[in-house]
């Protein structure tokens, strides 16, 4: 088959090409198409043989369930056996765009499009080419990613060409993709809602519409198990480059010593080596290769760039890839669920135990004392010293006043706490540094050049909350008792996330 590939602008999409591929689609014929995460396989979702086709360019396991693509919220009646009322509420929120909702299939949908099951996966993409392709094709359109099963997804028309040329009636070029990787997938047929595969719309945005709970699948970041997957990728390997990769995990200085040495082992075996590194690490390497991902503060742009990277591995020819680990505080949780389905869950941890904790603000004398104090409350299972510290402390100053009365109401002693400087001997390698605010995090990287960076968090952002600490200073009463309020639920995430941290070492 000789597969034609039009140009599209999206921003003066041609009529003529358009309907061309729309009648492709039509016909039973498959035609790749840009949504804003990735490129994707277009077919007929209510016709059997189209999917079939589809698994059959992709070699794609048939249990392996297809996302079906709509145009507008009321194609859904077509595809759900009911819709739910949770359902509504995100798509008002998040339609069009890359999340994708489980829901019990219509007997309109054939079991070739779900692999079998009773549930069915639908989105509706934000991309002004997808969605003119699928009201052209008077058809609902079921895409996978547009690659050859368990290879890195396409994030440009080329990607397409090069895995699908030949097995596919057309490819539509409409540039590289935005966001870079697929879709939030949430599952809506269980009584919690429970996301299946992470991506930009994360967690606590599905629950801050939902107005409840919304639980992780616990197989996201863990090898694949032989369950019969509810949504696609679950069960098996994919975005995987030829080469053999390996995650090192740990903070940024053990990854850099770890990930030399395996390169100078590999190196005297005679191989070609790959590191994926970022902007702040790519001249730390010795390796043949070394490619950034982009900078640790841009999440959005490592995600963007994840695919052309691992398809560039490809290219280069690299016998194996060292990669550093991404677990960035938004959307790291998406980036590392490819990744390590990139590697075949093959990882290396570097992490050391921490024993400490510093909660570090201004003055030494409110919200890091807080912090300290709530943090004794709680229950931990690995055994933590906890202090506290200010950037700027002249001399040992007082608790403020009213963080003192506000620890007091609340039964907590306050006897003996008194400002402490932060000093550069006090953050060992084992100890994590919490700041309630960016720019304090980032004075201590500036002034602490033997400091690892990541061993330096802002506290909201480590347990996933998009605020940060307020300041009280200066404020009423009310206003500290609000900002003891808002530390004791981010550190009760905290703790939380620290036990569990533990259980999995």
């Amino acid at each position: 088959m000789e597969t034609k590939i039009i140009n599209i602008d999206q921003n003066n999409i041609d009529s003529e090409l358009m309907a061309e591929a729309g009648r492709l689609i039509a016909e039973g014929e498959l035609v790749a198409f840009p949504t804003e995460t990735v490129y994707g396989l277009g077919g007929d979702a209510l016709d059997p043989k189209a999917s079939k086709k589809i698994y059959s360019a992709k070699g794609r396991p048939s249990d392996n369930p297809l996302i079906v693509h709509i145009a507008d919220f009321s194609d859904m009646a077509r595809v759900a056996k009911t819709i739910p009322e949770d359902a509504r509420k995100l798509s008002d929120a998040f339609w069009p765009g890359p999340l994708t909702m489980i829901v019990q299939k219509s007997d309109a949908v054939p079991d070739a499009t779900t692999g079998g099951m009773d549930t069915v996966a639908v989105r509706m993409p934000n991309h002004p080419i997808a969605l003119d392709l699928i009201r052209r094709s008077g058809c609902l359109i079921a895409a996978p990613s547009a690659n050859t099963s368990g290879r890195p997804s396409p994030t440009e028309a080329a990607h397409v060409a090069e895995d699908l040329s030949g097995k596919i009636a057309m490819i539509i070029d409409g540039g590289p993709v935005g966001i870079g990787i697929e879709s939030t997938i949430i599952d809506l047929t269980e009584e919690t809602p429970m996301v299946l595969r992470p991506g930009y719309i994360t967690p606590a945005m599905l629950s801050e519409v939902l107005g409840r709970e919304v639980v992780i699948d616990p197989g996201i970041i863990a090898a694949d198990d032989t369950r019969k997957p509810k949504a696609p990728g679950m069960k098996y390997k994919h975005y995987a480059p030829k080469a053999n990769m390996v995650i090192v995990d740990g903070t940024r200085k053990r990854v850099i010593e770890k990930i030399n040495e395996l390169v100078a082992e590999h190196k005297d075996d005679g191989k070609k080596i790959a590191v994926i590194a970022t902007e702040e690490t790519k001249d730390c390497y010795e390796a043949d290769v070394v490619l950034s991902m982009g900078s640790r503060d841009d999440e959005d742009s490592i995600a963007h760039e994840l695919y052309r990277i691992l398809r560039e591995c490809d290219d280069l020819d690299v016998d194996v890839i060292f990669s550093e680990s991404f677990s960035t505080p938004r959307i790291g949780q998406a980036i590392m669920n490819r990744m390590l389905k990139a590697a075949g869950h093959q990882v290396i941890d570097t992490r050391v135990t921490y024993d400490k904790i510093i909660f570090v603000a201004q003055s030494g004398t409110c919200r890091e004392q807080m912090a300290k104090e709530i943090m004794k409350e709680f229950a931990l299972k690995v055994p933590m010293d906890v202090e506290a510290r200010g950037l700027v402390v002249q001399f040992p100053e007082p608790l403020n006043q009213k963080a003192e009365a506000v620890l007091i109401g609340n039964g907590i002693s306050t006897e003996g706490i008194v400002s402490e400087q932060l000093e550069e001997s006090d953050i060992t390698e084992t100890t994590m540094v919490f700041t309630m605010e960016s720019s304090q995090r980032d004075k201590i990287i500036e002034k602490f050049e033997n400091v690892d960076p990541e061993q330096v968090f802002v506290l909201s952002q480590y347990v996933g909350d998009e605020l940060e600490i307020l300041d009280p200073y200066g404020g009423t009463l009310q206003n500290y008792g609000l900002c003891y309020e808002s530390l004791r639920a981010t550190i009760k995430k905290l703790v939380k996330m620290l036990n569990e941290n533990h259980q999995e070492q």
